[in-house]
């Protein structure tokens, strides 16, 4: 289940509950097992408070594709979650451990950014993954929420990954940068 909700939040209650393991710590150390295993790796909820970022729920996001292809169906529904996951497996592979962290950033009215890039403990850059933005609400929605974390968190650094979209653009006052996956990927 934890697989098939790739890049979907997640809890430890929710999953004990789904799988009728009696005790959450054997679900928090069944999950830490696929960590360990590099099979999935989990990304917190970004806050400055440790009680909120340990209590709220996680993400998963799964390091081999080819997983995700098996445990799911290649329905297009999922085309937009395995962008977002690739975009978390790169960006878990430059920061995580090494330089800084990776996190995920929510407010209480659900604006959502996919990415929050943490380095010596100050946010560096606040990412969202969008497949594509033909759709005029669903650019106002990224764009919406990387404002408000970007105001939020002190964070001028703010980019969208599109699969084809480039460009620039000035919103609010706040440059926001778009760019391919496949420059992204390149850039470093």
């Amino acid at each position: 289940n934890l697989v098939s909700n790739f890049a979907a939040e997640f809890s430890y209650s929710k999953l004990k509950n789904l799988t009728k393991i009696r005790d959450v710590h054997t679900i928090k150390n069944y999950v830490n097992y696929l960590e360990e295993s590099y099979l999935i790796f989990i990304l917190e909820r970004f806050s400055p408070k440790l009680k909120v970022q340990t209590l709220s729920p996680k993400k998963c996001y799964v390091v081999d594709q080819g997983i995700i292809n098996f445990v799911t169906f290649k329905a297009s529904k999922f085309e937009s979650r395995r962008f977002e996951n690739s975009v978390a497996i790169e960006l878990q592979r430059r920061f995580s451990n090494r330089r800084g962290k990776i996190y995920y950033w929510k407010s209480p009215e659900g604006y959502e950014v996919d990415f929050v890039v943490v380095e010596k403990g100050k946010v560096k850059q606040l990412v969202q993954s969008c497949y594509t933005l033909d759709d005029e609400n669903t650019k106002k929605r990224e764009i919406r929420a990387l404002l408000r974390a970007g105001r939020e968190l002190g964070c001028t650094n703010l980019l969208v990954i599109t699969w084809d979209y480039e460009a620039e653009e000035k919103v609010k006052g706040k440059k926001i940068k778009f760019t391919p996956l496949w420059k992204w990927l390149l850039k470093e």
